[in-house]
């Protein structure tokens, strides 16, 4: 059975503002299997947090089926994912249940909060994205 962490990132410059998401997939062993960014328009802090776990997860289907480990560190997003806060804006709650949608694809899946600096990569590719946009990467 494969085995897959996901760490994810957005950003967002200005709430709202002009934001970008990255994403890395590593498999078991710690190989990098994606590495991924993309500039998002102008989104909210959180809407960006969960665009970019939209499209991590994306990516994790092309890899197949299996068991899925999140890490971010949107505390936010990680409770509500977790059951632990309710979805209250209305911005986010498309958002939260394509989420969980696209979460019941995989053989199971767990939802862990990082502490911001042990998500270094995905929040650098996530402002590479708003840089990169702008002309500035």
């Amino acid at each position: 059975m494969k085995t897959f962490t996901i760490y994810t990132d957005g950003a967002a410059r200005g709430n709202p503002g002009p934001a970008g998401a990255g994403w890395v997939i590593v498999d078991a062993s710690g190989k990098t299997l994606v590495e991924n960014k993309k500039y998002l328009g102008d989104l909210t802090n959180n809407q960006a947090e969960y665009q970019a776990l939209l499209l991590a997860l994306q990516d994790a289907i092309k890899l197949g089926d299996g068991d899925l480990k999140l890490c971010a560190d949107s505390e936010l997003m990680v409770r509500q994912l977790k059951g632990e806060y309710k979805v209250k804006n209305d911005g986010l709650k498309p958002l939260f249940r394509e989420a969980v949608l696209t979460l019941s694809k995989f053989k199971s899946y767990t939802v862990k909060h990082l502490p911001r600096e042990q998500n270094e990569e995905a929040d650098q590719l996530a402002n590479e994205a708003i840089d990169e946009h702008f002309g500035k990467g």
